[in-house]
């Protein structure tokens, strides 16, 4: 995978067509500003305050494309009025190494954007292209996990068919509260 790779959502009735992209520091004061959202910050576990966090959150997301084992996509919003797209969200295929049968999706919808269908649209990009690509390298399925108490990842898990397998146990720090591992097997 030496090549960029960019994924595409179509536009909805309601919805503009969506991009999903690499990272890049040309993205660092839109995501300061997404990540101004308290309910976002609630929900991930990255922290991202300023301008140099912003840079540290892009550049991790570069090591995981040179590492081929995280591949994070910018997912942006294409409309006329703006030609480069507006970031809408984050979609992310990670613990992804070679032989593996699985690998996790993850994905955060900017305030702005919630309610118009970007995290299952963007969702259902990312995980094609996960079967797609690297289905050949034994890919059987992917995790979705979330917090129990999180209605919304429920919702998009729902509607991208991911299919509830089991509740886990809480494992603070990291996962506070109870959660959902939702999955979806590649011939889903």
């Amino acid at each position: 995978m030496n090549d960029i790779v960019i994924l595409h959502a179509g536009a909805t009735s309601s919805a503009p067509a969506l991009v999903l992209r690499p990272w890049c520091m040309e993205d660092v004061a839109a995501l300061v500003d997404v990540f101004r959202d308290p309910a976002l910050r609630h929900w991930t576990s990255s922290l991202v305050e300023n301008e140099g966090d912003a840079m540290r959150w892009v550049r991790g997301q570069e090591r995981g494309w040179a590492a081929q084992d995280r591949f994070g996509f910018a997912v942006l919003e294409v409309r006329p009025d703006s030609p480069h797209g507006q970031l809408v969200g984050h979609a992310v295929l990670k613990e992804v190494a070679s032989g593996k049968p699985s690998a996790e999706v993850g994905y955060w919808t900017a305030a702005h954007a919630r309610g118009r269908g970007v995290a299952p649209r963007a969702l259902e990009a990312l995980t094609g292209w996960a079967f797609d690509v690297l289905g050949a390298d034994a890919l059987e399925h992917l995790e979705l996990l979330h917090q129990v108490d999180n209605a919304a990842s429920c919702r998009v898990a729902h509607k991208s068919r991911y299919g509830l397998d089991t509740v886990l146990s809480a494992a603070p720090p990291s996962f506070p509260r109870e959660g959902h591992l939702h999955i979806r097997r590649r011939d889903a």
